[in-house]
């Protein structure tokens, strides 16, 4: 088996330019009702998917692309989002959040601190 190198590759200067600025995935996931890791789906990601890229459309927001995706393995925490290249990760769990993430990561270029799934949040977890 070889080896895998950790570090990702810097974009060199013959990579064409990034398609996008922004890539949001949102878990909408739905296992069976009582699995013991839930589910994304049952726990309303696929609304908050919805509204996020509806809401993304009405602020202008230019080159972001939000889409549903499969599992992305965080359950425990959900529903749950990642928004790439910066690998950031969420937890929304009402509209109100969403637009505090859009506002603070999409619109502002920060983060929406209180909703990051971090690394301490999930050694609490494990």
């Amino acid at each position: 088996m070889t080896d895998l190198p950790d570090a990702i590759p810097a974009m060199s200067e013959t990579d064409p330019p990034p398609y996008f600025r922004a890539h949001v995935f949102v878990c909408c996931n739905r296992r069976p009702d009582g699995h013991r890791r839930g589910s994304c789906a049952a726990r309303g990601s696929e609304d908050l998917r919805d509204y996020m890229k509806a809401r993304a459309k009405e602020l202008g927001l230019k080159q972001v692309r939000v889409n549903q995706a499969g599992c992305l393995d965080r359950c425990e925490f959900g529903p749950t989002m990642v928004i790439y290249p910066e690998g950031i990760w969420y937890s929304p769990k009402t509209r109100g959040d969403v637009d505090e993430i859009l506002e603070a990561h999409l619109v502002q270029g920060g983060r929406a601190h209180r909703l990051m799934i971090t690394e301490q949040d999930i050694v609490g977890k494990g």
